[in-house]
């Protein structure tokens, strides 16, 4: 009997969620005290570490944990939080993408699905990333 990850496409959405909730979940048990990851930097040296977010703005691996677990809470619930400050953002995207919202539904949909499975890869990344990370901190090889 086939499982059910070998039934879906390669390149099929729910195989992409089910990566990122499968790392998400890994990390989620891996880390047990998260506060090992406070003041933490991203090391770019490590070709094998993802790019992270907050590593840009200064952040420490504990805040780039946070976020993806706040992702994570926002994928499960389908609930996005509203923010004003992120919405006033949100307008100047919005403004810039105005000819691509009245472009063909189809091409739209194409854009969105394919930039929907660039932040999930990336996503995945970043906990299977963080997850490593921390088991370098703890002293544990896989």
């Amino acid at each position: 009997m086939q499982s059910a990850d070998a039934k879906l496409n390669r390149s099929s959405l729910l195989l992409a969620l089910r990566r990122y909730s499968s790392a998400i979940h890994n990390m989620e048990q891996t880390i047990l005290l998260p506060s090992l990851l406070r003041d933490v930097l991203y090391d770019d040296d490590n070709d094998d570490a993802v790019d992270c977010e907050a590593a840009e703005n200064s952040k420490d691996l504990y805040e780039c944990y946070l976020q993806l677990k706040a992702i994570k809470n926002m994928v499960e619930s389908g609930l996005v939080p509203h923010d004003d400050a992120k919405s006033k953002s949100h307008a100047v995207l919005h403004k810039s993408l105005e000819p691509l919202l009245e472009a063909d539904p189809e091409a739209l949909f194409y854009f969105h699905l394919r930039g929907l499975f660039t932040v999930m890869a990336t996503l995945t990344k970043r906990s299977q990333s963080l997850t490593k990370k921390y088991l370098d901190i703890i002293g544990v090889s896989r």
